[in-house]
């Protein structure tokens, strides 16, 4: 049920969906005696949907999920497995090209070869089912095997994880395939912006891991100030950090996050 209820609502967590509403619903009101509230409605959803594209309020979102934690050190010694996070391929345009298709977070799994090349005794698990509502079209760690064992990896090396739909329940089915030991050291690889959530979520499974963020939609602090020049891609960045904002206020009044915002330990 979570689940379901996290899709739908994901949606209105998105504020280009949500400004597009309003004007939609702005337009449906000049055909009524509210004619003068639709128009002020609608000039105002574009008004919104301009600032939101053009101005860098999607990069001062992102910069502080981004920072949240640091490049990971290899100072503690070598990690005993390293856990990739589903989001790096597309399972339907997989499913229908017939080989993996990698979306723009592909660094989660490409970064892969040059762990398992560094840390040839480390395990390498990737999590990942289908998180789409509807029309699933498999799970996305059945299409990330052939990609990692074009990296070299062996076979023996890889664990999958392919039931998973949500960061929940990586943590939870991913704890349940490897039951790491105490003292052992395990890497999370996941998008830098979605690391805090991430963190917080495997804490609260009871499964410590370390952060290896990579995946970065932002230069640094120099994107505060520089706006978009395509509108769809300062949309884009704004509903992307949005919802992960959205995300951890939700799983932390849920119970499924350790903090509101998961640091370093």
């Amino acid at each position: 049920m979570f689940f379901e209820l996290s899709k739908i609502f994901g949606f209105f967590a998105s504020p280009s969906n949500v400004v597009i509403a309003l004007g939609l619903f702005g337009v449906l009101l000049m055909l009524t005696p509210f004619a003068r509230a639709g128009r002020c409605l609608a000039v105002a959803s574009l008004l919104l949907l301009a600032a939101i594209g053009f101005s860098p309020l999607g990069n001062a979102l992102m910069l502080a999920l981004e920072d949240r934690f640091p490049p990971w050190s290899n100072a503690g010694g070598a990690p005993d497995g390293v856990i990739v996070l589903g989001g790096a391929l597309g399972p339907g345009m997989s499913a229908a090209r017939g080989s993996p298709a990698l979306d723009e977070a592909a660094e989660r799994i490409t970064v892969v070869a040059d762990l398992a090349r560094r840390f040839p005794a480390a395990r390498i698990v990737y999590t990942g089912g289908s998180g789409a509502l509807f029309d699933r079209e498999g799970a996305e760690a059945d299409f990330a095997l052939p990609l990692l064992e074009s990296f070299g990896i062996a076979r023996e090396r890889i664990v999958l994880e392919n039931r998973s739909r949500n960061t929940v329940e990586n943590a939870i089915f991913t704890r349940e395939l490897v039951n790491p030991k105490a003292g052992e050291r395990w890497l999370l690889v996941t998008s830098g912006y979605h690391m805090p959530r991430s963190i917080g979520i495997f804490r609260a499974a009871s499964f410590p891991v370390e952060a290896y963020p990579v995946d970065w939609r932002t230069r640094g602090a120099s994107d505060l100030s520089r706006p978009f020049g395509i509108l769809a891609d300062g949309l884009k960045r704004t509903d992307t950090a949005t919802r992960e904002w959205v995300g951890l206020v939700v799983y932390w009044l849920t119970g499924r996050t350790s903090a509101l915002f998961p640091g370093p330990a």
